[in-house]
């Protein structure tokens, strides 16, 4: 048992808690991510909203069942510090104004590709934020909606109702 941050990409051991409190957490974290305790043969995902001073935090959390029991990773999702201003992301100032003229099209598609937490859908988000107008109606398909983004109709993918 250990517990890990990772930090731009690179995974820090933060503490080992005694291995006698290896259930109880795991299923003080799946409990509060309203997941079922009981299972722990397959993969389940929630998420946590913590209220902390003025701010409330979201937490995505996602179960793996591993040899030795299970996986749970935790995800911050701070509403407070999202930023949908893609000058600010960091892109070359070519491939910024490639991806602008790409999504100011009104047809084509633009792929968004990277490893967990490299900020795809901040980017996604960014860029629908753009588009965002009276005139067009945006919707998303989403695994899950991590932000909520006025104007745009989200859709939550779920495959046990066919949807």
């Amino acid at each position: 048992l250990r517990v890990r941050y990772r930090i731009d990409g690179v995974l820090h051991e933060v503490m080992k808690p005694p291995v006698k409190m290896k259930a109880a957490l795991i299923s003080r974290v799946k409990i509060m991510a309203q997941l079922n305790i009981a299972e722990r043969r397959v993969p389940q995902d929630g998420r946590i909203k913590l209220k902390m001073g003025a701010r409330v935090i979201d937490f995505r959390v996602s179960t793996l069942p591993v040899l030795f029991g299970e996986k749970v990773v935790l995800r911050i999702l701070d509403k407070g510090n999202l930023t949908l201003d893609l000058s600010k992301f960091g892109f070359e100032a070519k491939a910024e104004q490639d991806l602008m003229r790409n999504i100011m099209n009104p047809y084509g598609m633009v792929l968004v590709t990277g490893p967990t937490g490299s900020g795809k859908t901040t980017t996604l988000y960014s860029a629908l934020s753009k588009i965002n107008t009276i005139e067009v109606n945006i919707l998303t398909a989403e695994d899950p909606v991590e932000y909520n983004l006025m104007g745009i109709n989200q859709v939550l993918v779920r495959n046990e109702v066919g949807m």
